[in-house]
């Protein structure tokens, strides 16, 4: 009798261990089970936190891009005066020339205390409407930084039929033609025309370009226009993105 009672203990103590194993071994693959999840949803987070970085820093490039629209031609007569303006003092020292270009307007604030002449001559050209429909035919991204315009033939040789003589020209070393610069360019020493340059990075050149005025708003479009670089490739011609001047105004007067 106690020998049977012993077996019967012995066989039910057998079915508990076979019961705590085999609830051990559900519990564990419960355990294994929540880890997972948990480690899916963890995965999940990063993953979601990393597409928003990245989108994220794709939407912000794109809004900071060039966006240029209308023209990409231009339909400019060439006009010809017979002699140029002179110094007017009713132009006011501040007085600004706004190009509106199918990139984005780019403001002039010109100098005319320094370089009356000059001013005089842009504000006349301006005025009249020689700069619309221009282009900015030449873009230089090699050793110097601008970009030029004022030529309503586009070839770099075109002018108003007039000259005006050098003035406010700066020193000769260093950087003398600051980033908002904006000078006349010239076939040499006393024959500026119509044809300026807006200075996008510190330059260095010889001083024998006027300044007449500074970039005070939309030099970072020039600088945008710049970096889309060169048509063909080259430090200098024009520019890959075309540019052109769809109308000038003056403000200020």
């Amino acid at each position: 009798m106690s020998s049977s009672n012993k077996r019967q203990r012995d066989l039910a103590r057998a079915k508990y261990d076979r019961q705590q194993a085999q609830r051990g071994a559900h519990g564990g693959h419960k355990r294994r089970n929540q880890q997972i999840a948990a480690a899916v949803v963890v995965a999940v987070l990063v993953l979601g936190a990393v597409g928003w970085v990245l989108v994220g820093r794709d939407s912000s490039t794109t809004a900071t891009a060039l966006e240029c629209t209308g023209p990409t031609t231009t339909t400019a007569t060439p006009q010809s005066y017979t002699a140029a303006p002179q110094p007017d003092a009713s132009i006011a020292e501040g007085t600004q020339i706004v190009l509106t270009t199918n990139c984005g307007p780019i403001v002039i604030t010109t100098s005319a205390k320094q370089a009356p002449a000059t001013v005089a001559s842009e504000v006349f050209l301006a005025s009249k409407g020689y700069y619309n429909q221009t282009p900015c035919h030449r873009l230089t991204t090699s050793g110097i930084f601008v970009l030029q315009c004022g030529d309503p033939t586009g070839s770099g040789s075109g002018g108003p039929g007039y000259t005006v003589p050098d003035e406010n020209l700066p020193t000769g070393t260093g950087v003398n033609y600051p980033a908002g610069t904006v000078a006349m360019a010239n076939a040499g020493p006393g024959t500026s025309g119509s044809q300026f340059f807006l200075v996008y990075q510190d330059t260095t050149l010889p001083a024998n370009y006027t300044i007449w005025g500074k970039v005070t708003s939309g030099l970072d479009l020039v600088q945008k226009i710049a970096s889309a670089g060169v048509a063909g490739g080259s430090g200098d011609g024009a520019p890959a993105q075309p540019v052109v001047i769809e109308q000038a105004t003056v403000q200020g007067m």
